[in-house]
């Protein structure tokens, strides 16, 4: 019987799901699994996107450890695409390749002042305060009024973690060194931008009333963001979320405060258009916006200033390029039909396929990845004409070749170990579980 050498790189849930879904699929032939991880440990977004103190969406790890557990699939973590192996070595010893390494970058956002010390982009806090091994260890928390500008889940992420109180967060697994950065934070004031209102937000109403349940900090919204238009109204009585949401802000706009040590303000109709500064962040200035009738925004030609030491720019994720991949740089995705990899010239490009965000762009979440796993493995296993004709697909060697070259990888029973390992240095601490942040010690964790 035929057997399918299937590399997928990225193991994070859009390439474990890839990798249940190929396993469980009804084909005429065998499917062998390897799973590629730049980084020790898997679960990638799950692991290093997802704010600490969300366990309900970290729980979706437990369905991913399922998978790995099941022992059909091979883990090879600490193994980086580009340098510990390449496209050309994967044709040897695969006959297809798909791509799911997501989006790490963040998005651009092109006014003057973005560039100023104290301007900083979501993604990076969110690796730092998630423990990720290839980010510095101290992040400057040194302001004591600070932006996040987005609306959407992230920046309710990073908003909330910047005004919580650090003990409401010890039964988390941040690390040590989180802690204390978060402990020494001065803040006492964050400012979250939007450019439209309200009811056009992208965050869920789980994330914005975890908001509202902060301990000792005052929520603060403005009576003049909730003059609504027709369409707004529509936007609240058609869609329960949005409803949902309108009754949490409402509820707010009723709150007393003034007896909080720290603040959370929400400011809608606010488009950024400078950051200012003198070297530094020192402020940050916005045109107040309008409905123009669409459920968009445009410009009114108002102008307000709020004094901010730091700025947090939550406007989404971007893909980054993989050496020998093709790679749309407008997009920030790998161009594709379905999850099939688009070649320069528009053709199908013979193997090599991509899921994820990385093949459709930063958008849904975390669940919508499994039905967009389905499309790309339907036609791997469908496209016996396109695969690679590999010189070496016996399984035993890759491990020898990543062995060759000095590479030190990990292994699913590698990651069991590191994973009993932060649950001991819990346990020790009287917390559920402590992450391990440095690369040398979750490797040193793992190899054990």
């Amino acid at each position: 019987m035929t057997t399918l050498r299937l590399a997928i790189v990225g193991a994070g849930p859009a390439g474990i799901y890839a990798a249940d879904i190929a396993k469980k699929a009804e084909r005429a032939f065998d499917v062998s699994i390897d799973l590629f991880e730049r980084l020790p440990a898997p679960y990638g977004l799950v692991r290093y996107g997802v704010a600490p103190d969300h366990p309900r969406i970290k729980g979706i790890i437990g369905a991913l450890r399922e998978v790995l557990d099941g022992g059909a699939v091979r883990l090879f973590g600490n193994v980086d695409f580009g340098t510990d192996i390449t496209l050309e070595d994967l044709q040897q010893h695969y006959h297809a390749v798909i791509f799911a390494t997501g989006a790490i970058r963040d998005a651009s956002l092109d006014i003057p002042g973005i560039e100023l010390p104290g301007s900083y982009g979501a993604a990076d806090v969110v690796s730092w305060y998630d423990g990720h091994p290839d980010v510095p260890r101290d992040w400057p928390l040194d302001a004591k009024e600070i932006a996040v500008i987005g609306n959407g889940n992230v920046a309710l992420d990073v908003a909330r973690i910047l005004v919580k109180h650090v003990d409401d967060l010890m039964p988390t697994e941040i690390p040590a060194n989180v802690e204390a950065g978060l402990r020494a934070s001065p803040v006492s004031d964050v400012h979250v931008l939007g450019r439209r209102g309200p009811a056009n937000v992208k965050f869920t109403p789980l994330e914005l009333r975890e908001l509202g349940e902060l301990r000792d900090v005052d929520m603060l919204v403005q009576d003049e963001d909730f003059e609504y238009d027709d369409q707004a109204r529509m936007a609240i009585t058609a869609n329960k979320q949005v409803m949902v949401m309108d009754r949490i802000l409402q509820g707010w706009r009723k709150r007393e405060v003034g007896r909080a040590s720290r603040r959370l303000h929400l400011h809608w109709w606010a488009r950024p258009v400078e950051i200012l500064g003198d070297g530094r962040v020192e402020a940050i200035r916005w045109e107040r916006t309008e409905p123009d009738g669409l459920g968009g925004a445009r410009g009114t030609g108002e102008f307000r200033e709020q004094a901010v030491q730091a700025v947090y720019r939550a406007v989404g994720y971007f893909g980054s390029p993989l050496a020998g991949v093709p790679f749309d740089p407008e997009r920030g995705v790998i161009p594709n039909h379905e999850g099939q990899v688009l070649a320069h010239d528009g053709a199908l490009q013979p193997g090599v396929y991509a899921t994820g965000w990385i093949k459709r762009g930063p958008v849904g979440l975390i669940g919508h990845t499994k039905s967009d796993a389905m499309e790309t493995v339907e036609h791997v296993l469908t496209d016996q004409g396109m695969w690679w004709n590999p010189a070496h697909p016996d399984e035993q060697s890759v491990p020898d070749l990543l062995a060759s070259r000095g590479v030190h990888f990990t292994t699913i029973e590698g990651w069991h170990h590191l994973d009993e390992h932060e649950l001991s240095l819990g346990e020790h601490a009287g917390r559920t579980r402590i992450k391990v942040v440095p690369r040398d010690e979750m490797l040193a964790a793992s190899l054990r």
